[in-house]
């Protein structure tokens, strides 16, 4: 069986840690806080979770741009020129153009090594449930599998994940054009906190609205427990955005509730950052189909 290399993007929200446990290998994307760029890198070369949550919150805006097409055909060929194929899990189609870019570079690579191969895969995800699909492709893959079933494996595997999450701070959703201006105010006048999920198409969908930070933290795991299937088999994915005691809080009711002793625990990275702000808390896990429970 040919060797071949898992890649995902920065979106993924996947430690530099974990990228080493892995062995996977991640295109950072670009973005900008305030008069300044950066990029996303795992290691937080850049700039640190903790400073990038401190600027947002004294209220430098924060923009991203997505992976050009060149930048995957640089990230790409360094292992096709190494004789590995290339296997790329990308941040959802729903929400950015980088998937295409991704398609469009691997198409012109394969006229160029018609000898490998290159498969990407649209996790119709983002954030650290993307990076948990990246987990469990890693485990098929050092299970055997080949990247053409690994590839179809998680296209099928990707609408078993769910990904729910909570946001403080609802104005940084209003810049992103998911709620209204008058929706905002009267949020954040009302202490309502929403509480969103990504549907089957990769799109982001509010399902709830609760008053208070509480609340909004035990809807997640009301809907983790409509939806969940063997919980204690199971790695849970956890992150957040300068809100560790949310984290904690819904690591420990996880593990009362349900038994899960596996979780790990990141900050979200600032390229989803700058859409949720400080302040939220996102789960995710494996289970029934990611819309099961929801009307349409």
């Amino acid at each position: 069986m040919g060797s071949y290399q898992i890649i995902t993007d920065s979106t993924s929200d996947l430690t530099q840690e974990l990228v080493d446990e892995l062995g996977v290998d991640v295109i950072p994307m670009d973005f900008t806080l305030g008069t300044d760029a950066y990029r996303d890198y795992p290691d937080n070369r850049d700039i640190s979770p903790e400073e990038f949550y401190r600027r947002l919150s004294a209220g430098e805006d924060a923009t991203t741009a997505q992976i050009s097409m060149a930048a995957f055909m640089d990230a790409f060929e360094t292992y096709l020129k190494a004789g590995k194929d290339v296997i790329y899990f990308g941040f959802s189609s729903g929400m950015s153009g980088t998937y295409n870019n991704s398609v469009l570079a691997a198409k012109e690579l394969s006229e160029k090594y018609p000898e490998r191969k290159i498969l990407t895969v649209d996790t119709l995800g983002a954030a650290f449930g993307e990076g948990l699909l990246v987990w469990y492709a890693v485990q098929k893959q050092r299970a055997g599998v080949t990247m053409e079933e690994l590839k179809e494996w998680a296209e099928q595997f990707r609408q078993h994940l769910h990904y729910w999450f909570t946001v403080d701070d609802l104005n940084h959703l209003k810049r992103g054009g998911r709620i209204s201006s008058t929706a905002a105010l009267m949020g954040t006048m009302l202490g309502i906190k929403p509480v969103l999920h990504i549907n089957r198409e990769g799109r982001l969908a509010m399902i709830d609205k609760v008053r208070g930070r509480r609340q909004a933290l035990d809807d997640l795991l009301k809907h983790m427990e409509l939806a969940v299937e063997n919980p204690q088999d199971q790695m849970i994915f956890i992150s957040h955005s300068a809100y560790p005691e949310g984290a904690e809080y819904i690591k420990q009711k996880i593990a009362e509730k349900f038994g899960v002793t596996k979780f790990t625990i990141a900050p979200i990275g600032p390229v989803i950052g700058a859409h949720t702000g400080a302040g939220a808390v996102l789960l995710f896990f494996a289970g029934k189909d990611r819309e099961y429970g929801l009307s349409d």
